[in-house]
């Protein structure tokens, strides 16, 4: 498929990226962006790709919309594994170059977007509570699949997933600064509140004409924090502020793979 424009969503976990790839995908004229970078292998056992370079033409033909533009969207802590699959293909990782120069040869007039939120508490309590009960997300009309447990508070949990966002933006500007790029920046809590505005803001930014009267698609994500979120974010901001320090000092967790920074 020619390409004509692509741009690449660059996200953290339950920042709201899944609510601008609805919103994009919902002008008709956005590509239909999904994440199809992380858990390949469940994708490559439904659609019976052979190899790599096949893996991301199908992803490419997916995502693309009649007009010939793609979008699609990738989280940080995967990102280098993502650029490094694609170095290995003969089509695409034959010459030399910066992962954006790589990532420019497989999607033509490449643009990036970044979506971040403002409240790094409630994105993080939203991630420990979402890999609890295995529940991403809830679409209006549809029952969501039942918590796999029901889910339980720990501050040092919260605390880690708030750092880990904090260096995982990091890392995405610092790419942006080695690479000179300007992306169009989406707040979450103003996507939320503008969600048909700000995507109009970016067919603009991506030089895409619309009629006046652009009819979306239909809003089916739907809220996931409840009153247990709410009860989360104000207890982990009571403890944090008597404990009075960074973090907790033996993070149950593992380092994360933020400073693994492409070229």
């Amino acid at each position: 498929m020619n390409l004509r424009l692509s741009y690449l969503i660059c996200a953290t976990p339950r920042c709201g990226s899944n609510l601008l790839c609805e919103a994009l995908q919902n002008t008709g004229l956005a590509g239909i962006p999904g994440e199809y970078f992380w858990d390949e292998a469940r994708w490559t056992r439904k659609w019976g790709t052979a190899n790599y370079t096949d893996y991301l033409h199908e992803v490419i033909k997916r995502s693309t919309t009649k007009n010939c533009v793609f979008g699609t969207k990738v989280m940080w802590g995967y990102f280098d594994v993502f650029v490094s699959r694609v170095r290995e293909t003969p089509e695409y990782g034959r010459q030399n170059g910066s992962s954006h120069e790589l990532l420019a040869r497989l999607f033509p007039g490449l643009r990036y977007i970044w979506i971040t939120r403002r409240d790094k508490v409630r994105q993080a309590v939203s991630f420990w509570k979402s890999l609890q009960t295995l529940v991403w997300f809830s679409k209006a009309g549809i029952d969501p699949p039942p918590p796999r447990k029901e889910p339980v508070y720990s501050f040092e949990a919260i605390d880690h997933f708030v750092q880990e966002v904090v260096m995982h933006e990091a890392a995405w500007q610092a790419y942006f600064d080695r690479h000179a790029i300007v992306p169009f920046t989406v707040i979450y809590e103003d996507l939320a509140s503008a969600y048909e505005a700000t995507a109009l803001k970016i067919l603009d930014w991506l030089g895409l004409s619309y009629p006046p009267d652009l009819v979306f698609g239909p809003r089916l994500l739907q809220k996931q924090a409840d009153d247990v979120s709410e009860i989360w974010v104000e207890r982990y901001r009571k403890e944090k502020r008597e404990r009075g320090r960074l973090g907790a000092p033996h993070s149950p967790f593992p380092e994360t793979t933020w400073s693994r920074m492409p070229d």
